[in-house]
């Protein structure tokens, strides 16, 4: 099923791993680098819809379902990529991504990323509780 160019209103930015990045014990050792590759029109839903919503799911903006042109994304998507959408960044649940080149579509689910920067807990200014932070 081809998609009416009026449902693809929303702008995503997909994002190519790059390599890893270089940390306090080497390069790999400060977890996955990524860098912004194309920005493209897109139908981003959320999972749950608007009733889990309406009854207070904490987990309703977790998983969102993707829809765009497979031309637009050919060259710069995979399993490892990732989405960012109004300020979150999402992970391509790889077993969702479905891509029919005889119809142009591509479609995937993507769940948020809670830590993007892979701070430890120490360094973010939080501690957990128990923690003694003087010692």
């Amino acid at each position: 099923m081809t998609y009416s160019p009026g449902l693809l209103k929303k702008r995503i930015t997909i994002q190519k791993y790059v390599g890893a990045q270089k940390g306090k014990f080497g390069i790999g050792s400060g977890g996955p680098d990524y860098q912004d590759v194309r920005e493209v029109c897109a139908d981003v839903s959320h999972v749950k819809g608007v009733r889990a919503m309406n009854e207070g799911a904490l987990d309703v903006y977790g998983v969102v379902n993707i829809r765009c042109y497979y031309d637009s994304v050919r060259d710069c998507i995979d399993v490892r990529s990732r989405i960012k959408y109004q300020g979150q960044t999402y992970q391509i649940l790889g077993e969702t991504l479905h891509i029919d080149e005889q119809e142009n579509t591509c479609e995937m689910k993507a769940q948020v990323i809670i830590n993007t920067t892979n701070t430890p807990l120490s360094d973010s200014g939080l501690t957990s509780p128990g923690l003694n932070p003087e010692i």
